[in-house]
């Protein structure tokens, strides 16, 4: 009996938390501050890895990051973007791809919640933004009234969703959890 309930502990301590912050690349890390900045209101929270520091390279962190063969990291910093996960930003130089669109595997977007999605979509595309599209109706279980999204390319090619959902999500009967929101804003 005891084994059984110590193996359902490391069961649940196991599990994530949630969402601690999503990384990207961008090849001019400060154009990407300003962009981000300028168009999200993103703050800085830190930087990880500086111009005065070394870059990080070799062997050991291609194998420990999945970095290609000769890849370095030569600047990282941590934003805050309202509320949830962090965003982390490299500039690493090597060999790189084009960013990924909505159609090709892996990570494609991030989605931003907005109180004023017009003004916010105002405010992306002055900074520098491509929005793909006028603002448009959301997907079942998001299309309740005042709803809309809308997706925005940054300068390095990322796809930026920004979302509003007014009257909240629906859900099945059969939902295991609801999806997390940002609080309202007082």
């Amino acid at each position: 009996m005891t084994e059984n309930t110590n193996e359902n502990a490391t069961e649940h301590t196991a599990l994530p938390r949630g969402i601690q912050h999503i990384g990207v690349t961008v090849p001019d890390l400060e154009e990407a501050t300003r962009f981000l900045t300028e168009g999200l209101g993103a703050q800085v929270a830190y930087d990880g890895l500086t111009p005065d520091d070394e870059p990080r390279s070799g062997p050991e962190v291609e194998r420990q990051l999945g970095l290609p063969r000769g890849a370095a990291i030569h600047r990282q910093r941590m934003f805050v973007i309202g509320e949830g996960p962090g965003l982390e930003v490299f500039e690493i130089s090597g060999e790189q791809r084009p960013a990924s669109g909505l159609a090709d595997l892996g990570l494609n977007h991030i989605s931003l919640y907005c109180d004023d999605i017009e003004g916010s979509l105002a405010r992306l595309v002055a900074a520098g933004g491509r929005a793909l599209s006028e603002v448009h109706g959301n997907s079942r279980h998001e299309d309740t009234e005042g709803n809309g999204s809308v997706y925005v390319e940054a300068p390095w090619g990322m796809l930026i969703e920004l979302q509003t959902i007014p009257g909240g999500h629906y859900y099945p009967a059969d939902s295991e959890s609801e999806v997390w929101m940002p609080s309202p804003r007082s």
